[in-house]
């Protein structure tokens, strides 16, 4: 029987959570080892996370619909338990939402003794179930219970913001009392759309909200109108803000006015660079040097200089950074013997290339250079000469990202010339020790494991097994780590977001936990991205955190999330498609932001273009449809993506290439190049932005197969050992 089932058969989907449930834990991934999240010293996490992993209400909690029954069996229980008590706030909080104040109430008697973890949102909602009984008087009696007993609980917050309603001036003190709580920022957005000449609500909102959909504009009124007003701590915010957002024109400007620190005048000068302005990034990467010639920034700010210099200019930088930060010496010397053979000096460039070979045998920029003379090696026809290259990379450089793709083809080329044990090894290498990779992907193919390829995998529909609970976050408090396992996620953000006070400059921890919390509230893009960024976080002790962290099957699982997976395993099957290619395309295309619009126009979670959504409307009687609409949207875009694969024979490289690049480009392209090899066929793909799409929608459906198929996962695991 294989592993992956042919699309004949039913797909078998192990389901614990709905549209709200965005981030899943619990399913093995094969190639990570079982390391616990880093214990950020506020909390028992190890008791927390065993107590998680038997948890029934968890699992119940995250289910699209509430199994109520099981919920109250479990509330009724005569002991009192910590089950019990999560059971009875998650039936209150339901009865609630349907206004049934006094059944609520029942459940809430007396459970703040029981439940101390979540009291003051115990006796929030008992003031909500109290109001929807009529008991007016007894709720004002909690609400002077609550703010008396916890008034630094950011649940307060929203009693006041509910009072508010009636009497404006608690909203002051929203504002006041918890100004980074979302309820603030509403209030704040409410009040500058009265009057928008408030600094300090513009400020407040620029702070507590820096990914807000008109934040930018924001930061802009805030640098044009109030510049001669905003303080360096104000500049810096507001730079952050940009910079986060990939605006680094406006980040430069900003970084410019929020002082000289080695950080600030880094980013200065990497914000001109990336906006062109190389002439200003020159001399700010210099200012940098010369104010703080000992700072780490002048790792990569020496290293840009150079980038930005002649010839002649670039090498004693480069000198520098071989001589005071050993961190870059490799890079250095590499870039150095370019530099030097651009000036024809052959005799010192071979000898810097010696050097880079003999004294740094393991670095990223070693590994550059031998894949670089293993390429010109196979060009010329001389593979096994290409293959003796790319042997040390294996071994001496498994930690750089052009390993696998060298590992790859280096398996190629060793069975092209007869070497099979040679490419069994290299392409099991690859497996080993770059398991999320896309050539890990063409690795496993090679090695004739049952994971598809691109003339099948459309057809195919694999077991899809989803976590049932979600896993202790490494950040915040226990109120907090509760109502996120709870799927309390309005509440749970709030809190979070009451409780961060450290925006600027994150730890690892709470930039992962940010990022978890924003998927589960709908912000996918922002939550992925704030994953994905750690990985190039600026500060080199940083490094060893997140190497810990990406050692973990949360992280995978949390960078390759299955929110919608409802509607896309829906549509998938409808239109024979397998459902991971098209959770992996739309990762791709939107990162599943189902709001989102790019430049040209295409809209939602599989970015439809208009026309192409008024055709494929028009083919299927769809005569009422927004392409900001998950069902719409992915039912048009699964029946596009079908399209382009039969337009090409169910070969799923040809398609997903076709969604991306217009099937008038593949078509020229099938006429140009051979497909014999669909791997050198990817290769050639003469659009930079379409061969990266290409490897990254099938690295997505790669990573989603392994982390969400149990038996893809339990056949990858003897890689591992």
């Amino acid at each position: 029987m294989t592993m992956l089932k042919p699309s004949s058969k039913q797909i078998s989907i192990a389901v614990g959570s709905g549209l709200a449930c965005v981030v899943l834990f619990g399913t093995v991934f094969a190639f990570r080892q079982q390391v616990p999240f880093i214990n950020n010293g506020q909390n028992n996490s190890a008791e927390l996370a065993d107590e998680s992993a038997e948890s029934e209400v968890f699992q119940l909690a995250l289910l699209e619909e509430k199994e109520v029954s099981q919920l109250e069996t479990i509330a009724n229980q005569s002991q009192v338990s910590r089950e019990r008590n999560r059971a009875r706030y998650l039936l209150a909080d339901e009865l609630i939402a349907t206004q049934d104040g006094e059944t609520a109430l029942t459940y809430l008697e007396g459970l703040e003794a029981d439940y101390p973890l979540l009291a003051p949102h115990i006796l929030f909602k008992r003031l909500q179930a109290l109001e929807l009984a009529g008991e007016t008087e007894t709720a004002q009696e909690t609400l002077s219970q609550l703010q008396s007993e916890y008034p630094d609980s950011p649940i307060v917050a929203e009693a006041l913001y509910w009072q508010g309603e009636s009497q404006p001036e608690y909203l002051d003190r929203v504002i006041a009392e918890f100004p980074t709580h979302p309820r603030a920022v509403e209030i704040a957005r409410q009040r500058l759309a009265q009057n928008p000449q408030q600094l300090d609500l513009l400020l407040l909102v620029i702070r507590a909200d820096p990914y807000g959909k008109d934040t930018a504009q924001l930061r802009d009124r805030a640098t044009t109108e109030y510049a001669s007003q905003l303080t360096p701590a104000d500049w810096e915010v507001i730079a952050s803000g940009y910079w986060e957002t990939w605006q680094y024109r406006q980040a430069g400007t900003a970084y410019q006015q929020a002082g000289n620190t080695p950080k600030n005048l880094y980013r200065t000068a990497r914000a001109l660079q990336l906006s062109g302005e190389q002439t200003a990034a020159k001399s700010a990467y210099t200012l940098l040097f010369t104010t703080f010639p000992d700072a780490q920034e002048n790792e990569l700010g020496l290293s840009h200089l150079a980038s930005l210099s002649t010839d002649q200019e670039a090498i004693p930088h480069l000198d520098t950074l071989i001589q005071k930060f050993p961190n870059q010496a490799a890079q250095a010397l590499s870039d150095k013997a370019k530099r030097l053979e651009s000036l024809n000096s052959k005799e010192s460039a071979q000898q810097a290339r010696a050097s880079l070979l003999s004294q740094y045998p393991e670095a990223d920029a070693t590994a550059e250079y031998r894949w670089q003379v293993a390429q010109n090696l196979a060009e010329q026809g001389q593979l096994e000469s290409a293959v003796q290259w790319i042997e040390p990379i294996l071994r001496d450089n498994r930690t750089s990202e052009i390993t696998p793709k060298a590992g790859f083809w280096g398996g190629k080329w060793a069975r092209q010339i007869g070497q099979q044990q040679e490419a069994k090894a290299a392409f099991e290498n690859v497996l080993t020790y770059h398991p999320e990779s896309y050539y890990a992907w063409r690795s496993a193919v090679h090695l004739g494991l049952d994971v598809g390829d691109f003339n099948n995998v459309r057809s195919i529909l694999p077991e899809v097994n989803q976590p049932q609970t979600r896993t202790l976050p490494p950040a915040g408090s226990e109120a907090f780590q509760e109502l996120y396992r709870l799927g309390q996620d309005e509440e749970a953000f709030a809190q979070w977001q009451a409780e961060s006070q450290n925006t600027l400059e994150p730890t690892i921890e709470q930039q992962f936990t940010d990022g978890l919390i924003r998927q589960a509230i709908g912000q996918n893009l922002q939550g992925i991205n704030r994953i994905w960024l750690l990985q190039h976080r600026d500060k080199p002790e940083d490094a060893a955190e997140f190497e810990n962290l990406r050692e973990t099957r949360e992280y995978w699982q949390a960078l390759f999330p299955f929110p919608y997976n409802s509607s896309i395993i829906n549509w998938s099957e409808q239109r024979q498609l397998n459902p991971l290619l098209v959770t992996s395309l739309i990762r791709q295309e939107s990162r599943f932001e189902k709001d989102i619009s790019s430049f040209a126009g295409a809209s939602g979670l599989m970015q439809v273009m208009p026309a192409t959504g008024e055709w494929v409307a028009n083919a299927i009687n769809l005569s009422d449809y927004s392409l900001t609409d998950v069902e719409d949207n992915i039912n048009i875009g699964t029946w596009y993506l079908d399209y382009t694969h039969r337009e090409y024979e169910n070969n799923s490289l040809l398609a997903v290439a076709s969604y991306n690049a217009g099937p008038g480009n593949v078509a020229n392209w099938l006429k140009k190049y051979n497909t014999s090899d669909p791997d050198s066929f990817v290769e050639q793909i003469p659009f930079p932005e379409t061969k990266g799409y290409v490897e990254s929608v099938f690295g997505n459906y790669w990573n989603y197969l392994q982390i969400y198929n149990p038996e893809v996962a339990e056949m990858l695991a003897q890689y591992q050992k």
